[in-house]
């Protein structure tokens, strides 16, 4: 890749992972809450949420965190039937009230026994991963292991084995893994490392990519996912995915 690329693509990486991204991005969500629980559920709920329009995805997602008493980490552990009934109403595109109340449960089993769900996605993961492929594998399986899963809410989950880009969970670990001072993504995560990440493949970095020649499959799947990673790992192998911040700003901000 030549150099003038690199360059371009850090320039561009220092003027978009600012603050200022913040406030127009779902990373919004997970940045109004301090405890370490409710970044994960808050952030979790953002990401996937995060197709279409994104002020409506903030939105939605605001909506829901106040329908959870803006405390989602105490809401899933803690939370009565009765509690539930005022959730019955929520729907965001395809996503309602049956997938939603599976989600809480799963949280619900989930933090009843573990403090992060960092150890939702390192199940089937190693630290020799090249990428976070099996973690996110891992990741599918356990969530769908509760009994009595809905077929509807399958979906809303990607997975690599079902050859999903997996998007939004990219993003997500993303906002939990990257570590710098810049503030916006969060490092709150220390045992899958930034190398691991796998870039986000969102409709506008698809289209400054191909426009750069960093990615040149059709498809956006999971194999296209990688081609764009590998070829940014060429200019940061310890962290490819921060090149997120210039090819979507590139993409947004620029109409690149």
């Amino acid at each position: 890749m030549p150099t003038s690329l690199k360059h371009l693509l850090n320039k561009k990486v220092d003027t978009y992972n600012q603050p200022f991204f913040i406030d127009s991005d779902p990373v919004c969500i997970p940045h109004s809450f301090q405890k370490q629980q409710d970044i994960e559920i808050a952030g979790f709920f953002a990401a996937i949420f995060a197709w279409g329009n994104r002020t409506t995805i903030i939105n939605k997602s605001l909506e829901l965190m106040a329908l959870m008493d803006n405390a989602p980490h105490d809401f899933v552990l803690h939370h009565q039937p009765k509690d539930l009934k005022k959730l019955l109403h929520f729907k965001h595109r395809t996503f309602n009230t049956t997938d939603l109340l599976y989600f809480i449960e799963f949280f619900h089993q989930h933090y009843g026994k573990f403090e992060s769900l960092e150890s939702a996605f390192t199940r089937g993961w190693s630290k020799k991963d090249s990428t976070v492929e099996h973690a996110l594998n891992g990741f599918y399986d356990y969530f769908f292991s509760l009994s009595d899963v809905p077929a509807r809410t399958l979906k809303h989950i990607a997975a690599p084995k079902k050859n999903s880009s997996c998007k939004r969970l990219n993003m997500y670990l993303r906002w939990m893994v990257r570590q710098d001072n810049k503030g916006v993504d969060f490092g709150i995560w220390k045992n899958i490392k930034p190398s691991q990440l796998v870039m986000p493949l969102d409709v506008h970095v698809i289209r400054v990519a191909r426009h750069f020649q960093l990615l040149n499959r059709k498809q956006s799947d999971w194999p296209a996912a990688l081609e764009l990673t590998e070829n940014l790992k060429t200019f940061d192998p310890k962290d490819p995915v921060k090149y997120d911040f210039a090819l979507f700003g590139m993409g947004v901000m620029e109409g690149g």
